[in-house]
C-alpha cells in the first residue's frame, strides 16, 4: 500500500494527507475547490515548518512531505492509482454517500475505501458500493498530526483483512488504532458527545458559569480541555449533529441535543470556525474569553 487518496481539504483532510505523506506514502489530497486546496497546502507547510523549528523533523523530510504530495480537483484523476481512499468530507450522510457512489465507480477495484466520519453508519457508507467488504472506517483525532488515536470501525461487511490492513497501516503512521463496532457515534463519540451535552445543559439551566464548568472538569478529571471549549474546538454543528445521529439511531432521550446547542447553532455560533462560540476567538492571540453572551 503506497498511493493513498484523500478527499476533503479542510481540517480533517489536510490533517490526514499530513501525515500519510510525512510518513512516505504519496497522497493525492482531492477537493473540488481549488483554494480549499491551496489553503490546505499552506496548513501543511506551517505545520511541517513548526515542526522544524521543534526540532521533531528535519529540513530534509519537511522537503520530501511535501514531494509526496500533490493536489487534485478532479476526482477521477486524484483516483487514478489508490490503494487506500480516505473520505474527509463534511459530516453530512447524503454528502458521504454520494462521495462513496462515486469513488466505488472510479477506484481501482482493488482500493480500500474508507471514511473519517465520527458518527456516520459504516454499514449504511458501505452499502452505498459495490464493495462493502473494503469499506471501514478510520476515525482521526483532531489535531491529526498530534493525536495518537484512530478509531476502526468494522460496518457489518467489512472483512477481517481489510480490517487488519488498516490497523498495521495506522500503526505505521505511529498512531494506536482501537477497534470498534458499527453503532451510533461507535465509541469515541457515544462517550464524548453526552458528556459535552451535559456540560452544555448546566449552562442552559444557570447551574455554573462557563469558565467554572470548564475548570471543573480540568482540574477535578484532569482533562486538558473543558467541555465547552472542545465543543467550541469541535465545532457547535458538528456537536449537535452527532448528537442527532445518537438521539436518533438509538431513539433514547438523553441523546437529545440541549435546546441552548441548538439555538447557539442556530445563530450561526459555532466557536472557534466562526469566532465565538462559549468563548470568544481573536486572530494572533491565544487568550481565551469567555463570551459575552455568558458573563
Amino acid at each position: 500500500m503506497k498511493n493513498i487518496s484523500v478527499i476533503g481539504a479542510g481540517t480533517m483532510g489536510n490533517g490526514i494527507a499530513h501525515v500519510f505523506a510525512q510518513r512516505g506514502f504519496l497522497v493525492s489530497l482531492i477537493d473540488l475547490n481549488q483554494s480549499a486546496l491551496s489553503r490546505a497546502k499552506e496548513t501543511i507547510i506551517k505545520n511541517l515548518d513548526r515542526q522544524v523549528a521543534k526540532n521533531v523533523i528535519s529540513d530534509q523530510l519537511k522537503d520530501s512531505t511535501l514531494s509526496n504530495l500533490s493536489l487534485h480537483t478532479d476526482l477521477k484523476s486524484g483516483l487514478l492509482k489508490a490503494d487506500l481512499v480516505i473520505e474527509a468530507a463534511t459530516e453530512t450522510e447524503s454528502v458521504k454517500l454520494e462521495i462513496f457512489r462515486q469513488i466505488d465507480e472510479l477506484a481501482p477495484v482493488s482500493a480500500i475505501l474508507a471514511s473519517n466520519t465520527s458518527s456516520i453508519s459504516i454499514t449504511k457508507i458501505a452499502a452505498s458500493t459495490k464493495r462493502p467488504q473494503a469499506v471501514i472506517g478510520m476515525h482521526f483525532m483532531n489535531p491529526v498530526p498530534v493525536m495518537k488515536l484512530v478509531e476502526v470501525i468494522n460496518g457489518y461487511a467489512t472483512s477481517k483483512d481489510v480490517c487488519d490492513t488498516i490497523v498495521e497501516l495506522a500503526r505505521k503512521l505511529d498512531k494506536i488504532p482501537c477497534v470498534v463496532k458499527d453503532y451510533p457515534g461507535f465509541i469515541a463519540n457515544r462517550i464524548l458527545m453526552p458528556m459535552i451535552n451535559e456540560a452544555i445543559c448546566s449552562i442552559h439551566e444557570g447551574i455554573a458559569s462557563v469558565s467554572d464548568v470548564d475548570s471543573i472538569m480540568k482540574l477535578g478529571m484532569a482533562h486538558p480541555m473543558g467541555p465547552l471549549q472542545l465543543a467550541d474546538f469541535i465545532g457547535l454543528d458538528t456537536c449537535r449533529s452527532i448528537l442527532e445521529v445518537l438521539h436518533s439511531g438509538f431513539g433514547n432521550p438523553k441523546y437529545a441535543p440541549c435546546p441552548l446547542l441548538i439555538n447557539m447553532v442556530n445563530a450561526g455560533y459555532l466557536g472557534v470556525k466562526s469566532g465565538e462560540g462559549f468563548y470568544k476567538y481573536s486572530a494572533g492571540t491565544k487568550e481565551l474569553s469567555v463570551s459575552s453572551r455568558f458573563v
